[in-house]
């Protein structure tokens, strides 16, 4: 009985290692709450996305990152559970001065 226990918590562990929002090299947003890469129309106080969309390529670092995003005008940010592409809670991604 200890034996399967050991091996469930073992395979639960793994399954649901840390998590951390990688492309390429670079990690683009911290693990966490602020996960979801978004590049968003507006980003009031630096902390509500609106108007914000998934990235439309795969960022290599946080400068490709904000770079894909000015193309369509946009800011790229780290932001909490995007719902209909308004962000409540967002921060700067890893590697961009703010």
């Amino acid at each position: 009985m200890k034996f399967f226990v050991a091996t469930a918590l073992f395979a639960t562990a793994a399954i649901a290692g840390p998590v951390e929002v990688r492309t390429g090299t670079a990690p683009l947003c911290p693990n966490g709450l602020y996960s979801n890469p978004q590049c968003c129309d507006t980003l009031v106080l630096g902390i509500v996305g609106l108007g914000c969309e998934v990235p439309t390529q795969t960022p290599r670092d946080g400068v490709d990152f904000k770079n894909i995003c000015a193309k369509t005008g946009d800011q790229a940010a780290c932001c909490v559970l995007p719902v209909v592409g308004q962000d409540l809670l967002c921060q700067t991604p890893v590697g961009i001065q703010g």
